[in-house]
């Protein structure tokens, strides 16, 4: 291999290589949207819930568990969850202490 041909392949090695590094927090970002999209449809859900059927009513009630659940898959993912109401990201498991 000649040194521009080695030159050459050294140059597309270095910008994959920043390509990739630039490109893995914004993979990071997408995946932590798709779980906030998740937790604000489940809480959208456990809303309608509520108005059709009542806070205690087994709809509710299982609407609930789904949010749950959502916001459990993110909080084993990145160890945050998004809390809809007050439009963040929580560092601390404290959804059961706030159920909604």
């Amino acid at each position: 291999m000649n040194r521009f041909a080695k030159t050459a392949v050294a140059a597309l090695i270095a910008t994959a290589l920043v390509w990739f590094v630039a490109a893995a927090p914004q993979a990071h970002a997408d995946d932590r949207s798709h779980c906030q999209h998740a937790i604000e449809k489940a809480e959208a859900n456990l809303d309608r819930a509520i108005h059709d059927h009542g806070d205690h009513s087994p709809q509710a009630d299982d609407r609930r568990r789904d949010l749950n659940a959502e916001r459990q898959k993110c909080w084993d993912q990145y160890h945050q969850w998004w809390n809809g109401k007050e439009h963040r990201w929580e560092t601390e498991h404290t959804w059961d202490a706030n159920p909604h």
